[in-house]
Protein backbone atom coordinates (compact mmCIF):
# COMPACT_ATOMS: atom_id res chain seq x y z
CA UNK A 1 0.00 0.00 0.00
CA UNK A 2 3.27 2.49 -0.02
CA UNK A 3 2.31 5.11 -2.37
CA UNK A 4 5.09 6.84 -4.61
CA UNK A 5 4.35 9.71 -6.43
CA UNK A 6 6.26 12.35 -8.40
CA UNK A 7 7.07 13.58 -11.57
CA UNK A 8 10.70 12.61 -12.87
CA UNK A 9 11.89 12.54 -16.06
CA UNK A 10 12.32 9.30 -17.61
CA UNK A 11 15.30 9.62 -20.00
CA UNK A 12 16.34 6.32 -21.82
CA UNK A 13 20.43 7.45 -20.90
CA UNK A 14 18.71 7.71 -16.89
CA UNK A 15 17.58 4.11 -17.14
CA UNK A 16 20.05 1.49 -15.51
CA UNK A 17 18.98 -2.09 -16.54
CA UNK A 18 20.36 -4.94 -13.78
CA UNK A 19 22.26 -7.43 -15.78
CA UNK A 20 19.73 -9.97 -17.27
CA UNK A 21 19.76 -13.80 -16.16
CA UNK A 22 17.84 -16.67 -17.15
CA UNK A 23 16.67 -18.10 -14.33
CA UNK A 24 14.93 -22.04 -14.87
CA UNK A 25 11.12 -21.88 -14.89
CA UNK A 26 9.50 -22.78 -11.26
CA UNK A 27 6.05 -24.03 -10.81
CA UNK A 28 5.69 -20.50 -9.12
CA UNK A 29 6.58 -18.88 -12.36
CA UNK A 30 3.27 -19.07 -13.37
CA UNK A 31 -0.27 -20.42 -13.20
CA UNK A 32 -4.31 -19.87 -14.63
CA UNK A 33 -7.10 -19.56 -13.20
CA UNK A 34 -10.70 -20.17 -15.43
CA UNK A 35 -10.20 -16.75 -16.55
CA UNK A 36 -6.70 -15.68 -15.83
CA UNK A 37 -3.20 -16.29 -16.69
CA UNK A 38 -0.62 -14.99 -14.35
CA UNK A 39 3.25 -14.79 -15.36
CA UNK A 40 6.14 -13.90 -13.07
CA UNK A 41 6.65 -10.22 -13.02
CA UNK A 42 9.76 -9.58 -15.00
CA UNK A 43 10.91 -6.40 -16.47
CA UNK A 44 9.11 -7.34 -19.77
CA UNK A 45 6.35 -5.76 -17.50
CA UNK A 46 7.27 -1.93 -16.88
CA UNK A 47 5.15 -0.15 -19.46
CA UNK A 48 1.90 -2.78 -18.43
CA UNK A 49 2.28 -1.49 -14.86
CA UNK A 50 3.28 2.06 -15.56
CA UNK A 51 0.20 2.43 -17.43
CA UNK A 52 -2.05 0.53 -14.96
CA UNK A 53 -0.09 2.96 -11.53
CA UNK A 54 -1.10 6.18 -13.53
CA UNK A 55 -4.96 5.56 -13.50
CA UNK A 56 -6.20 7.74 -10.31
CA UNK A 57 -9.03 5.62 -9.85
CA UNK A 58 -6.87 2.17 -9.61
CA UNK A 59 -4.28 3.37 -7.27
CA UNK A 60 -6.68 5.47 -5.27
CA UNK A 61 -6.41 2.92 -2.97
CA UNK A 62 -2.08 2.60 -3.47
CA UNK A 63 -1.27 5.52 -2.43
CA UNK A 64 -2.22 7.09 -5.15
CA UNK A 65 -0.67 7.73 -8.88
CA UNK A 66 3.49 6.18 -9.58
CA UNK A 67 5.33 7.89 -11.90
CA UNK A 68 7.34 5.77 -14.52
CA UNK A 69 10.14 6.19 -12.23
CA UNK A 70 8.46 5.07 -9.02
CA UNK A 71 6.79 1.79 -11.13
CA UNK A 72 10.51 0.68 -12.48
CA UNK A 73 11.38 0.81 -8.80
CA UNK A 74 8.45 -0.48 -7.77
CA UNK A 75 9.23 -3.72 -10.56
CA UNK A 76 12.67 -3.59 -8.90
CA UNK A 77 11.95 -4.44 -5.38
CA UNK A 78 9.04 -6.70 -6.40
CA UNK A 79 11.52 -9.00 -8.69
CA UNK A 80 14.10 -8.74 -5.65
CA UNK A 81 11.35 -10.28 -3.82
CA UNK A 82 10.75 -13.09 -5.87
CA UNK A 83 14.59 -14.04 -6.05
CA UNK A 84 14.63 -13.94 -1.88
CA UNK A 85 12.05 -15.47 -1.52
CA UNK A 86 10.36 -17.56 -4.15
CA UNK A 87 7.37 -15.77 -4.28
CA UNK A 88 5.64 -12.57 -5.06
CA UNK A 89 3.74 -10.61 -7.93
CA UNK A 90 2.41 -11.84 -11.04
CA UNK A 91 1.18 -10.01 -14.00
CA UNK A 92 -2.13 -11.17 -14.76
CA UNK A 93 -3.92 -11.62 -18.39
CA UNK A 94 -6.90 -12.67 -19.70
CA UNK A 95 -7.40 -15.40 -22.07
CA UNK A 96 -6.72 -13.43 -24.92
CA UNK A 97 -3.45 -12.74 -23.53
CA UNK A 98 -4.05 -8.98 -22.51
CA UNK A 99 -2.97 -6.89 -19.95
CA UNK A 100 -5.87 -7.43 -16.96
CA UNK A 101 -3.40 -6.13 -13.91
CA UNK A 102 -1.19 -7.72 -11.29
CA UNK A 103 -1.62 -9.87 -7.90
CA UNK A 104 0.61 -11.85 -5.92
CA UNK A 105 1.90 -12.87 -2.41
CA UNK A 106 4.19 -10.62 -0.59
CA UNK A 107 6.32 -10.18 2.78
CA UNK A 108 4.83 -6.43 4.36
CA UNK A 109 5.60 -4.87 7.67
CA UNK A 110 2.43 -4.00 9.20
CA UNK A 111 2.46 -2.53 13.23
CA UNK A 112 6.27 -4.11 13.55
CA UNK A 113 5.74 -7.21 12.19
CA UNK A 114 6.50 -9.30 9.19
CA UNK A 115 3.42 -10.66 7.54
CA UNK A 116 2.51 -12.31 4.12
CA UNK A 117 0.06 -10.47 1.99
CA UNK A 118 -1.80 -11.23 -0.91
CA UNK A 119 -2.69 -8.38 -3.24
CA UNK A 120 -4.31 -7.23 -6.29
CA UNK A 121 -5.50 -4.58 -8.52
CA UNK A 122 -7.13 -4.55 -11.63
CA UNK A 123 -7.41 -2.91 -14.75
CA UNK A 124 -10.52 -0.55 -14.43
CA UNK A 125 -12.80 -1.50 -17.42
CA UNK A 126 -12.47 -5.43 -15.68
CA UNK A 127 -13.82 -4.25 -12.27
CA UNK A 128 -17.21 -5.74 -11.10
CA UNK A 129 -16.76 -8.95 -13.38
CA UNK A 130 -15.27 -11.55 -10.08
CA UNK A 131 -12.02 -11.65 -11.38
CA UNK A 132 -10.61 -10.29 -7.78
CA UNK A 133 -12.58 -12.78 -5.97
CA UNK A 134 -11.26 -15.80 -8.40
CA UNK A 135 -7.23 -14.59 -8.44
CA UNK A 136 -7.69 -14.35 -4.62
CA UNK A 137 -9.08 -17.12 -3.39
CA UNK A 138 -6.05 -18.41 -6.29
CA UNK A 139 -3.69 -16.93 -4.26
CA UNK A 140 -5.02 -18.28 -0.62
CA UNK A 141 -4.56 -21.86 -2.48
CA UNK A 142 -0.52 -20.88 -3.56
CA UNK A 143 0.03 -19.93 -0.32
CA UNK A 144 -1.63 -22.01 2.35
CA UNK A 145 -1.25 -25.43 0.11
CA UNK A 146 1.96 -25.03 -1.73
CA UNK A 147 4.06 -22.63 -0.57
CA UNK A 148 2.80 -23.97 3.60
CA UNK A 149 2.16 -20.74 4.59
CA UNK A 150 0.42 -20.78 8.10
CA UNK A 151 -1.61 -17.25 7.93
CA UNK A 152 -1.98 -14.79 4.98
CA UNK A 153 -3.27 -11.23 5.11
CA UNK A 154 -5.40 -9.17 3.30
CA UNK A 155 -4.65 -5.17 4.10
CA UNK A 156 -7.00 -2.80 2.90
CA UNK A 157 -8.13 0.67 3.37
CA UNK A 158 -11.39 0.96 5.46
CA UNK A 159 -13.03 3.02 2.85
CA UNK A 160 -12.35 -0.13 0.05
CA UNK A 161 -15.21 -2.15 0.19
CA UNK A 162 -15.32 -4.01 -2.74
CA UNK A 163 -11.92 -5.33 -1.77
CA UNK A 164 -13.22 -6.35 1.85
CA UNK A 165 -15.65 -7.98 0.36
CA UNK A 166 -13.03 -10.39 -2.16
CA UNK A 167 -11.56 -10.61 1.28
CA UNK A 168 -14.70 -12.09 2.99
CA UNK A 169 -15.55 -14.10 0.22
CA UNK A 170 -12.28 -15.84 0.21
CA UNK A 171 -13.35 -16.56 3.49
CA UNK A 172 -11.11 -14.25 5.27
CA UNK A 173 -11.97 -12.96 8.61
CA UNK A 174 -11.61 -9.21 9.88
CA UNK A 175 -8.65 -9.21 12.31
CA UNK A 176 -8.50 -5.64 13.70
CA UNK A 177 -7.76 -1.88 12.31
CA UNK A 178 -4.88 0.25 12.33
CA UNK A 179 -2.74 2.64 10.40
CA UNK A 180 -0.55 2.05 7.81
CA UNK A 181 1.35 4.15 5.73
CA UNK A 182 -0.94 7.13 7.31
CA UNK A 183 -3.83 5.61 6.39
CA UNK A 184 -6.52 4.11 8.06
CA UNK A 185 -6.58 -0.09 7.35
CA UNK A 186 -8.18 -3.00 8.22
CA UNK A 187 -6.49 -7.00 8.56
CA UNK A 188 -8.23 -9.52 7.38
CA UNK A 189 -6.46 -13.14 7.97
CA UNK A 190 -6.57 -16.59 6.92
CA UNK A 191 -5.30 -19.57 8.61
CA UNK A 192 -4.13 -23.02 7.16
Amino acid sequence: MSGLTGGADLRQDAIIEPPRRTLPISPMDCFSTDRLTAERLNESHLADLVALHLDAEVSRYLGGVRSAEATKTYLDVNMAHWDQHGFGLWVLRTRDGAFAGRAGIRHIIVDGVDEIEIAYTFKRNLWGQGLASEIAIALTEIGLSQLGLPSLIGLVSVKHGASRRVLEKANYVLEKSTTHHGEDVVIYRIRR
